[in-house]
């Protein structure tokens, strides 16, 4: 089995989609070092292929990811910027390629940072969110001591990584971490109609849209030259003529 493979991801490409899916139930898909490599090597691939649209991540079973599996961090020889999972990490937060997330059901630890990283989120409404962090004597990763204040307030993102709180779907979407909630038979359905939305636009002005919005703060005349200068680029492209000449002759 090559190194960029695992029993415990499943990967599936259908209409420009990429779907990736957890599959390790008995451990409430806790991610190993192996789950990390194949993923990571799964979202590089999607971002090289321009055919690509969106992907999609989601869990089985009653989990969506119950965090790292401990065990198998402890057997890291030498934990640097270049084990699995912080090279997923940086994979993940250099993404142009659109991210969306579906929980359907817990989601520890990097289950919940990992989605700051996500352009759409729906969960489930018995989904679960926690960050344990502290309480193993650690702290955030994924960026999530920046992205977590910035998407939820300072007070907010206390309550979540000082004091450890698990919150329920309602009010991980009152806090800004989720797009909908869905019952959970509901939630196959609406990621395939996000997926399906997603891939019937031009990929082209995706990409270059998501990575405009990852992009550090700018004083507001540096990111309308910045814009400009892309969509000067992207009017010429034959797919946004294209989607222009399809949008005027729908108008007719």
């Amino acid at each position: 089995m090559s190194e960029y493979r695992s029993e415990h991801v499943k990967a599936e490409t259908k209409n420009g989609v990429v779907w990736l899916t957890l599959l390790r139930t008995d451990k409430k898909n806790a991610l190993t070092q192996d789950m990390y490599r194949a993923l990571t090597h799964e979202l590089k691939q999607a971002e090289r292929d321009s055919s690509v649209a969106a992907v999609v991540l989601t869990g089985s079973g009653d989990s969506f990811t119950a965090g790292n599996d401990l065990q198998d961090f402890l057997q890291i020889k030498e934990l640097d910027s270049s084990a699995a999972p912080f090279e997923f990490l940086y994979t993940l937060s250099s993404l142009t390629v659109p991210l969306i997330a579906g929980v359907n059901g817990l989601a520890i630890g990097i289950g919940t940072t990992i989605l700051l990283h996500c352009d759409l989120v729906y969960a489930s409404s018995d989904a679960k969110f926690a960050l344990p962090f502290v309480d193993l004597g650690l702290v955030p990763e994924a960026a999530s001591s920046l992205l977590l204040p910035a998407t939820c307030g300072h007070l907010r993102a206390a309550e979540l990584l000082l004091l450890g709180n698990t919150i329920d779907a309602g009010t991980a979407l009152s806090f800004g971490l989720l797009n909908k909630v869905v019952e959970p038979e509901q939630l196959q359905q609406q990621l395939e109609d996000s997926a399906a939305l997603l891939a019937s636009k031009p990929a082209k002005g995706l990409r270059a849209t998501k990575a405009l919005m990852k992009l550090p703060a700018e004083p507001v005349a540096d990111r309308i030259d910045r814009e400009a200068k892309i969509f000067i680029r992207a009017l010429s492209s034959d797919s946004a003529r294209e989607a222009i000449k399809s949008r005027l002759q729908r108008k007719k």
